[in-house]
């Protein structure tokens, strides 16, 4: 049968909390200010306010409510002069770029309308293998940042290029007279031709060098990787060829090794022929790899490093001593043998910081011959040197260097001892810092260079060995920027542009390629050998590794978030307002910590009457640097005897102050070490967090996650594990969508839409929830509003917990159960918070429902259904009663409180004119007072049917998007029409995972969800 095991969205709903219930029944929390317009409670007793009085009052006001709905602002359009041939008003033009900022990267198309950038899709030719991920989707927005540098600085004060190019230069003559050091100090640059330029300053500087920086330290795993086969690269493992993962500590659906794993990995996960890769994981923090995995165990970094040995010996037939505990033994040794047989369709991975840890895992995969251990590609993408990075600290204290240029980086906020930096800096005759914005760094050296933005540069690069990509620029630069290329090319005294370089050295990259045609397909596949491993002691990287010991009493496991990643996004509203995939927090970071530990160390999370959620603060020590007023999130999931910190918040330099939030974890980054013993202590007072996992509940419903595993899904037929709901009509049981209280009109001529998700395949990413966000318009509310539930995505990524940790776990424990006092018992024990859950991710938009609840109630039929299957909105008609987001059973809907459009109180993007060029002129700017949801991108399929027809041609299959599916890298989303029965989403509606939300209900959606199926 299918599953019914407990599904949870919060601990305070499993524990079945009178505020979680009081909540369910209030669909939007705050109550409505009558008394602005009925006057206050004494003047009314007082005052013998009549019925007729009271409908007067709220006559004039829905009367005044309807009439400034109709109303608009009028915006004149001023037409070209000299219309360029090129841009046609109304049309989108479309540019293939690559992006890499030091720690994101993909291969991209740039969708411009009428000059501007306004949005960010997927490069799908052939070659294009990286994804945006949602920070790449949102970089946009910081195109258009209005607290971007925006002129060159020297000295703190305003000045112009030739001036910072003459005293650069002259700095350079004085360093080399002097025989001064000269440090090129960049982030990973990936660049070829960069690279090249660098090369060719540094013979002419003889005492410069360059030195790479990452903020989020790969170096370990390079060092190894570099030891082994010559060069400073990264593994790219393609998870598509294996049947088995075991990961330790690596969190690769993350952040891990640069990401960009996800889409290989779900064509696993999807169940084909009876047969899904297998995914053991092994973590501290609760990660979406983990939340992905079939198998999750919580360990300590510590244990993690034995089980690491346990796993070599069992591999390769060693015998190491390791020190594991007994339970952790038993998944391990289960893991392990069953990855040795896997052989080559097995992989390992770990995330352990420790050069022989990852040797270890060089060796292993050596062993297993796996063929989703992919050396011929390997990544460029993390360069980065500890040792180098060390060693500059100290000859900046020493008094050694002379001169320092320094690009795409922020050591001041981003490295553990920045106050080392900032005394070495002091001692530095002339620094430059390269930077978009005026930030912790730029702000105290003695010429700050402001740099173009992505979207406004050229540029090459080699992301893995046999690839070669282009960045162009698809708007002229905003501000008086310059790139940090085109100052190399100056300072060394070479003639024209940084596209004039590119252009003329690419012909050494491309292959025989034309310039134009990697141009415009942004990528060309030139093709890599395999590398040659050399010899691996595995044996003394085993023995170090196991002889490690534990960090202390607590672990502190350092991370970064899907939304802020390594902290250079601070400044983006999307991103702050995206709530974090695991614990569906936003505007902060936080410590997490297990529930066995928050009892002992009297911390605690609770909803509150406004369903906000509050916590604990706790200062937590490392080596003697001390953060205070840490809040506090219980985390299930959390290792016992560890905590779980991000980094990327606490920048407070050329930041909005809304932007300003959370604390530096760089400060605890010491030594590049993501894993530190930390000391943690409870104290004083009450943090208020912006949690929407509490919010727009489905009411404990049970049919909404639907599951089974594997083995049941093979031996058991479709009934069983997807059943579908029953009502009773004429005392017969029938299908319940078989039953409906109203006739449909025929759907069968021209297109009808559908959108598939996958919850197999969805990692949970949230790509999908900012493409939505900058296609549709979608306003930020901030934290406040947040935490009012009044948030606006109109795509959420809802996250449900399991009551068990296994799903036969579940019913083992339900089929055992022998009479009354027993069932009582263990259903209630059933209903306490798992150490260790199960997790699943649901998208949850508008159901666009063929019955739809909403449209029968709304008074003024402002939201109607389309034949094609789309339920719409027409904004000028709504009132704002919100009777339809009362009889909507998904939740789906959003409801303008203000106006967050031209607002000095919601000081985010669109409160600016530089911060309005990024939206979309297709989607209507909604207004107060009404209702606004996701529409299934009806611009988008109308700009698809308008293509085709000026081409003369049907639609082809997979044309038809919407800006979650075209985003969704994956695989777990297909948009389509399900009136071609040949389509991809016609097929997958009609599978039998195939399953609506509520089926029982009667809305007859048209969105689809398929049945998870677990490895277990």
């Amino acid at each position: 049968m299918s599953s019914n095991k407990k599904y949870w969205k919060s601990v305070e709903e499993l524990e079945n909390s009178s505020i979680v219930e009081a909540l369910r029944n209030n669909e939007f929390v705050e109550e409505i200010p009558t008394d602005e317009f009925l006057g206050n409670a004494d003047a009314l007793s007082t005052s013998g306010t009549s019925r007729r009085d009271f409908l007067k009052y709220v006559g004039f006001s829905t009367a005044a409510v309807t009439l400034a709905a109709c109303e608009g602002p009028v915006h004149k359009s001023i037409p070209y002069v000299l219309q360029p041939e090129q841009i046609i008003p109304g049309v989108a033009d479309y540019y293939a770029t690559t992006v890499f900022d030091g720690f994101d990267f993909a291969n991209l198309l740039v969708k411009t309308r009428e000059g501007r950038p306004i949005k960010i899709e997927n490069n799908t030719i052939a070659g294009a293998k990286f994804a945006a991920n949602a920070r790449i989707h949102a970089s946009i927005l910081g195109l258009y940042d209005s607290t971007r540098l925006k002129e060159p600085k020297v000295d703190g004060k305003d000045s112009t290029w030739s001036a910072v190019d003459l005293k650069i230069k002259s700095s350079l003559a004085d360093a080399k007279a002097k025989g001064g050091q000269v440090v090129l100090l960049t982030n990973t640059l990936a660049s070829p031709s960069t690279e090249k330029l660098i090369a060719e300053f540094i013979a002419k500087n003889p005492t410069a060098k360059h030195v790479v920086y990452d903020a989020v330290s790969s170096s370990e795993a390079l060092d190894a990787f570099e030891s082994v086969y010559g060069q400073r690269a990264l593994v790219d493992y393609d998870f598509s060829k294996a049947s088995l993962i075991v990961s330790v500590g690596a969190d690769f659906l993350g952040d891990w090794q640069g990401g960009g794993y996800d889409a290989g990995y779900a064509q696993g996960r999807i169940p084909q022929n009876g047969k899904m890769s297998r995914h053991f994981q092994f973590e501290s923090n609760m990660t979406l790899s983990g939340a992905a995995a079939d198998k999750r165990v919580p360990m300590t970094v510590a244990a993690q490093k034995q089980a690491l040995v346990q796993i070599y010996n069992i591999v390769v037939g060693a015998s190491i001593p390791v020190a594991l505990e007994e339970n952790f033994k038993t998944e391990v040794v289960k893991a392990a043998q069953q990855l040795k047989a896997a052989g080559s369709k097995g992989v390992l991975v770990s995330g352990i910081e420790d050069k022989n840890a990852q040797l270890l895992v060089l060796a292993i995969n050596q062993v297993l011959a796996s063929e989703a251990f992919n050396t011929a590609g390997a990544r460029q993408i993390r360069k980065g040197s500890n040792v180098a990075v060390a060693q500059l600290i100290k000859d900046l204290n020493a008094g050694s260097v002379h001169t320092l240029i320094m690009s795409g980086v922020n050591p001041v906020y981003t490295l553990a001892d920045s106050a080392s930096f900032v005394s070495g800096l002091k001692k530095v005759k002339t620094s430059v810092a390269f930077s978009l914005k005026e930030d912790e760094t730029a702000s105290i050296v003695s010429i700050a260079a402001p740099a173009p933005h992505y979207l406004e540069s050229w540029g090459d690069l080699e992301l893995t060995s046999g690839t070669y990509s282009l960045t162009q620029p698809t708007i002229r630069p905003i501000f008086n920027t310059k790139q940090f290329q085109d100052v190399l090319l100056s300072v060394n005294g070479t003639a024209g542009t940084f596209y004039d370089y590119l252009k003329t050295n690419s012909g050494a990259y491309t292959a025989g390629a034309s310039w134009n045609k990697v141009l415009h397909d942004g990528v060309a596949v030139l093709g890599a050998s395999a590398l040659t491993g050399g010899a691996i002691d595995a044996a003394t990287a085993a023995n170090a590794v196991a002889r490690s010991k534990s960090a202390g009493d607590f672990e502190l496991v350092l991370y970064t978030k899907t939304g802020l990643g390594d902290g250079q996004h601070a400044n983006n509203p999307w991103l702050q307002e995206f709530p974090d995939p695991i614990t569906r927090v936003s505007w902060d970071n936080y410590v997490t910590v297990s529930n066995a530990d928050a009892k002992k160390l009297g911390l605690s999370n609770e909803i509150v009457a406004n369903g906000g959620l509050n916590g604990s603060y706790a200062t937590i020590t490392v080596d003697g640097v001390k953060l205070e007023n840490v809040p506090v999130i219980v985390q299930p999931g959390q290792a016992v005897g560890t905590l779980g910190l991000a980094l990327g918040y606490g920048r407070k330099a050329a930041l909005k102050e809304e932007m300003q939030v959370g604390l530096n974890a760089y400060a605890l980054y010491k030594g590049f070490n993501n894993v530190q013993s930390v000391s943690i202590a409870k104290a004083g007072g009450v943090h208020e967090f912006a949690c929407v996992q509490g919010q727009k509940t489905l009411m404990g419903r049970g049919d909404i996650i639907k599951e089974t595993t594997l083995e049941i899904f093979n031996t058991k037929d479709a009934e069983h594990w997807n059943e579908k709901p029953m009502v009773s009509l004429d005392h017969q049981e029938v299908e319940a969508t078989t039953v409906d209280l109203w006739e449909s009109f025929d759907r069968t001529t021209g297109h009808h839409f559908n959108l598939s998700i996958d919850l197999n395949a969805c990692t949970g990413c949230g790509a999908c929830v900012i493409a939505c966000h900058a296609e549709n318009n979608v306003p930020v509310v901030g934290k406040a509003e947040v935490r009012r539930s009044r948030d606006m995505h109109w795509l959420r990524i809802d996250r449900y917990y399991s009551s068990e940790s296994t799903f036969e776990g579940d019913n083992e424990r339900k089929e055992g159960i022998a009479g009354l006092s027993s069932s009582l018992s263990t259903f209630n024990e059933m209903e306490k918070a798992g150490d260790n859950p199960q997790v699943a991710f649901q998208p949850v938009m508008c159901q666009h429902c063929n019955h739809a609840p909403c449209e029968t109630v709304c008074p003024v039929a402002a939201t109607s259904h389309g034949r094609e299957g789309q339920n719409h909105m027409a904004y000028n008609r709504c009132v704002g009663t919100r009777y339809c987001a009362n009889n909507c059973p998904y939740k789906v809907r959003r409801f303008n409180w203000f106006l967050y459009n031209k607002n000095s109180e919601f000081d985010y993007h669109m409160n600016d004119d530089l911060g309005r060029m990024v939206l979309n002129p297709d989607v209507n700017v909604r207004s107060r007072g009404v209702m606004e949801k996701c529409s299934m991108c009806i611009q988008m399929t109308q700009a698809t049917k308008l293509k085709a027809k000026n081409e003369g041609r049907p639609v082809r299959d997979g044309e038809f998007q919407t800006a979650c599916s075209s985003a969704c890298s994956s695989g777990a989303m297909i948009f389509g029409d399900v009136n071609d029965k040949e389509s991809k989403v016609a097929k997958l509606a009609a599978d039998e995972r195939s399953y609506h939300l509520l089926e029982h209900v009667g809305t007859k959606p048209n969105v689809v969800y398929h049945v998870k199926v677990r490895n277990t």
